[in-house]
């Protein structure tokens, strides 16, 4: 009953798998684009990105649903190597999503989805704690606290847990 909407930046990609998906998965479509600054028409129930991202933008975390929303995102280092990191969105929740560590990996490289100094920034925190000490992702106005294990840019990864009922 739902549709889904594949985003692909290589345009002979993107048209191959248009035609592969046209007769047996009606209700997926694909759009040729920089998926790693695509907004969404309409709130997403689930966000599942295939390529190693350094930084996560504020559009995906934008175009999540209000309710449950979620966003499967692999995090990883200039060699591409890093983890998938599962972050959702509770009811009525702007500020604060809950992150659980799903898995380690190794994947290719997002075209736009990487930047020298944030992969900098991820070496550093890799160097204090690994992926599994992160517990919660935060953006402005929450300011990074003690508990920040990596910045970027109107967000940042928390090891701290998201409190029921509030996002401190």
């Amino acid at each position: 009953t739902g549709r889904v909407t594949a985003i692909e930046i290589d345009p002979d990609l993107a048209s191959k798998a248009s035609v592969n998906l046209a007769h047996g998965w009606p209700q997926a479509s694909v759009v040729e684009a920089d998926g790693f600054a695509f907004r969404y028409d309409q709130p997403a129930d689930a966000i599942i990105v295939n390529a190693g991202v350094s930084h996560i933008p504020l559009a995906w975390l934008d175009s999540l649903a209000s309710e449950n929303g979620r966003l499967l995102v692999p995090l990883t280092t200039a060699n591409n190597w890093g983890a998938f990191l599962m972050i959702s969105r509770r009811r009525g929740e702007k500020y604060c999503y809950p992150v659980r560590f799903a898995s380690r990996t190794g994947i290719i490289p997002c075209v736009g989805g990487r930047d020298a100094g944030s992969e900098a920034r991820l070496n550093a925190a890799l160097a204090k704690a690994d992926f599994t000490a992160i517990r919660s992702l935060r953006r402005s106005p929450d300011e990074p606290d003690d508990s920040c294990w990596l910045a970027g840019e109107g967000w940042w990864l928390s090891t701290a847990p998201v409190l029921e009922g509030g996002s401190k």
